[in-house]
């Protein structure tokens, strides 16, 4: 074996392969390569980002994990914020309470989020492979062949040490490692359309559920605007013709007018499936995003949860690909991020449900969940941190400091802000400020940073690089603290 194929061996006994350049897997990719991971992302579309897009809002705990990066101020300056989600007639989800910097939604199209997702991929050093498309996998013992074809229709590989697919409902990865999506179409002949209106509509986002009608309304934010419509008696395949009078007929019966539109550039109808793969992993292939999970697009959590998932997948991929952590970390994804997943599916199903509510029964708990759920006590808090992700914990092992598994909010530091020390892909160590640190983070500065409180807590932090705590501990000593980092960061 030469020097070259040695190089090129070795190369791919690091490399981690991503299928599908969505915002889940350009976001994957990019903290991968960060943190010094060689990343190959497959897209089988041409290098061109679409304005056809589905997804519209960032939640506040997916902006958290964008500040993390350096992209959360550059999206809150396109986009427009919104400090309430209105999800039908009176169920109103108050926002500006949330304990995050982010205490809103933003609304902004999800080719902008992927325009910035892409810029930070590049400049982080990911391949980018286009016009290839995977046909199949094999794994062994030491890593993942994928067979592709590219754009000249020649069959090829591509190698890795892991393989992630990001590759959306349809997943080629998925179907390849034998992995079944059960669940069901929730509702059929859903029409889009994207198109001018003369009249601007009263609120940023405009949904409504009347009788056998839904409507949303969103802006794209150059001229156009997405509509999304259902109407329970139009049960069509996807494949039938649809015309702008269809769009317009239920925006009336559900809002009351059309607003004017006109000047469609695309219109298409799809179904909403509700669907969860029983595993997010198989040896050494992962899924993530639409691939693990799709949802209704009821609270816009889809491409939010995809964006947690590789973020919480991500720094674990480092740690291991770099030496640094046992495989066996890497079981905690499944642990931690499936849970969630499932949570999701009966949140937006939930939301669904109710916006489809037809029966005198069902109206009524439509009615009676509307109370609760729009005032701010505990209920409402919590359908808030449902839907914007800020909510979720992660499950700590037993006689665990309360907040190991709870996600950070940006506390204040000596340094500066939380998630601007996150940046880098590192776990941050927050001591108290009046008492001697136990050490410097040494040769684990690509890994590790170690702060002080700017408060006078006294409670010792590590806090993993996706904003959630991996250890806590009440004035620890010197080898509590030493015992700790070891096992979160590793030698």
């Amino acid at each position: 074996m030469n020097g070259k194929t040695r190089t090129a061996t070795a190369t791919a006994s690091r490399t981690v392969v991503i299928v599908g350049s969505g915002p889940t897997g350009l976001l994957l990719a990019a903290d991968l390569a960060t943190a010094g991971v060689p990343v190959t992302l497959v897209e089988k579309r041409p290098h061109k980002i679409s304005n056809l897009s589905r997804a519209f809002v960032l939640h506040a705990r997916t902006l958290e994990q964008l500040d993390a990066r350096g992209l959360a101020d550059e999206l809150e300056a396109r986009g427009r914020t919104l400090d309430r989600i209105r999800l039908f007639a009176r169920l109103t989800v108050e926002l500006d309470t949330l304990p995050s910097r982010f205490n809103h939604l933003l609304v902004i199209p999800q080719y902008e989020v992927e325009k910035a997702l892409t810029r930070r991929a590049v400049e982080a050093g990911v391949r980018f492979v286009y016009e290839t498309e995977v046909t199949g996998l094999r794994q062994d013992p030491d890593g993942v062949t994928l067979d592709v074809r590219g754009p000249d229709g020649e069959p090829g590989e591509l190698r890795g040490a892991y393989v992630v697919g990001t590759d959306g409902m349809r997943s080629v990865v998925r179907e390849a490692v034998g992995l079944p999506f059960p669940g069901r179409s929730v509702i059929r002949s859903v029409v889009l359309a994207d198109v001018r209106l003369a009249e601007e509509p009263e609120s940023l986002l405009t949904a409504d559920a009347v009788g056998d009608a839904f409507a949303f309304i969103a802006p794209f934010g150059d001229g156009y605007y997405r509509v999304i419509g259902w109407h329970r008696g139009r049960d069509v395949p996807d494949s039938e013709p649809l015309g702008l009078d269809e769009v317009k007929e239920i925006t009336r019966l559900s809002l009351g007018r059309d607003y004017g539109m006109h000047d469609a550039r695309w219109m298409s109808r799809f179904h909403s499936d509700e669907r969860q793969a029983p595993a997010y992993r198989v040896g050494r292939v992962f899924l993530a995003g639409d691939a693990a999970h799709v949802h209704t697009p009821a609270g816009g959590q889809g491409m939010n949860t995809g964006l947690q998932d590789a973020a919480n997948l991500g720094w674990k991929l480092a740690l291991v690909v770099n030496g640094h952590a046992a495989p066996a970390l890497l079981d905690t994804y499944q642990a931690e991020r499936h849970p969630v997943g499932r949570s999701v599916l009966r949140s937006s199903g939930g939301i669904v449900r109710l916006a489809m509510a037809k029966r005198p029964w069902t109206l009524a708990l439509r009615a009676a969940l509307t109370t609760v759920l729009s005032s701010v006590g505990p209920a409402g808090r919590k359908a808030a941190g449902q839907i914007t992700g800020i909510g979720y914990a992660y499950r700590a092992p037993r006689g665990s400091h309360a907040l190991v598994g709870t996600r950070v909010p940006d506390v204040a530091l000596r340094g500066g802000r939380l998630y601007e020390a996150l940046r880098g892909g590192r776990f941050v160590l927050v001591t108290p400020g009046s008492a001697p640190r136990p050490y410097e983070a040494g040769d684990r500065k690509d890994r590790l940073v170690v702060e002080d409180w700017a408060s006078d807590r006294r409670t010792t932090l590590l806090v993993r690089p996706d904003g959630y705590v991996a250890w806590a501990a009440e004035n620890p000593d010197e080898a509590a603290v030493e015992a700790a980092v070891t096992a979160a960061v590793g030698d």
